[in-house]
């Protein structure tokens, strides 16, 4: 769990904004240029840069035996994530070597081997070629040249890094630039899985925008998030391109009637943590927690969104299952009908040449803080595509 020192610090500085009318700001106002959402280059681009970073692409509880896998489809490029019977985590190419197949449909189950649906070939959980369906006839096949194609991969604090292009190893302690020992805190490896499902949505930098302010809370979530939470007030930490954010519940003002010393200040804290480019945990503090991973869809304009509810521990009493089923059906309701409705009116409007710029307020930090990541990434990369 986080350690209270931490969050009464963070609850202190949320109830000095609340008490001031203030929030965590930029130094200033930022403007986006409304074609960067729109052009097919930039989004090639950004699709690009997807793929050379380490992504979370899993829970470990969605592996959580050996034999465990989940095989998804990641910017149109099958990746299969299995456990072994040693317990690692390994990454591969959803694709069999022999004519190109996948191995496996979408979704999760359990198998210590994957055996091609074409013409039956097998390979084992370290992704090994292990038999070739009637060698004789086949002709000679070298199996160390025909395992599956290796991805770089990392679990640790609950969570599956994947990275689809390159081979180098991931380097999750610079990747994570000092967010690591907040993850640790958080113990995915633990919560329950509760329900998973897919949304569509606008574009996916659209979609990803709105988890990164609630100045827009009180107007599109009034029946939703609004009754419980904060609007335009907001504590922002960066990591990196990583952000832990702050966004305090209405009842916080109870705790200053409370002495520091006993404050349960966790229960008044709504603590979304970003994972850079595309995911967003929200509700970790608490005993039920959404996990958002957002990927671009096949034009600018499309995106889909993976939302993982967990629990904490698994509902088992009447009244533990019907909350969670309200909490999910909040967080779907919240996301699709209203944040996802709004940003698809919000992409078809895109085109209309009535801005030129989006502007991203002072308030708006956490997601000025995404853009210029976003945009420092996009241009090291370019330079680094372009070296001799």
């Amino acid at each position: 769990m986080i350690a209270p020192s931490q969050v009464k610090a963070l609850a202190e500085r949320a109830l000095a904004h609340l008490a001031a009318g203030t929030t965590d700001q930029a130094p200033d106002v930022m403007r986006i240029p409304v074609e960067e959402y729109l052009d097919a280059d930039v989004w090639r681009q950004e699709v690009e840069l997807f793929r050379r970073v380490p992504l979370a692409l899993a829970l470990s509880v969605e592996l959580p035996a050996p034999g465990t896998f989940k095989a998804m489809d990641v910017l149109d490029t099958p990746v299969l994530v299995s456990r072994g019977r040693d317990g690692a985590v390994r990454a591969f190419l959803n694709v069999c070597r022999h004519r190109g197949a996948q191995l496996c449909p979408v979704g999760t189950g359990s198998r210590h081997r994957f055996r091609c649906p074409y013409h039956a070939w097998v390979y084992d959980d370290r992704g090994d070629l292990v038999a070739v369906h009637k060698p004789g006839t086949f002709g000679d096949v070298d199996p160390a040249e025909h395992g599956l194609r290796r991805l770089p991969a990392v679990e640790r604090y609950g969570i599956v890094w994947v990275r689809l292009a390159g081979d180098a190893p991931i380097d999750l302690a610079d990747w994570l630039a000092g967010q690591e020992q907040d993850l640790a805190q958080l113990e995915l490896g633990s919560w329950h899985l509760y329900e998973q499902r897919e949304l569509s949505g606008p574009g996916w930098k659209v979609a990803l925008d709105g988890y990164l302010e609630n100045y827009h809370v009180q107007a599109l979530h009034r029946t939703t998030f609004a009754p419980t939470n904060t609007s335009n007030l907001m504590v922002v930490d960066a990591f990196g391109p990583h952000q832990r954010i702050l966004y305090p519940a209405k009842s916080i003002k109870d705790l200053r009637e409370v002495p520091v010393a006993e404050w349960d200040a966790a229960a008044h804290c709504g603590t979304v943590y970003t994972l850079f480019p595309n995911v967003s945990l929200a509700g970790a503090w608490d005993g039920h927690a959404v996990l958002s991973q957002i990927y671009p869809g096949r034009t600018p304009a499309a995106s889909r969104t993976v939302q993982t509810v967990l629990t904490r521990e698994v509902p088992e009493t009447e009244a533990e299952r019907r909350f969670a089923k309200d909490f999910s059906e909040l967080v779907r309701r919240g996301v699709f009908e209203e944040d996802y409705r709004t940003g698809a009116d919000v992409q078809a409007a895109l085109t209309s040449g009535a801005n030129t710029h989006f502007l991203f307020g002072r308030n708006e930090l956490a997601l000025q803080h995404h853009h210029r990541w976003l945009r420092r990434m996009l241009t090291e990369h370019r330079g680094a595509s372009t070296k001799p």
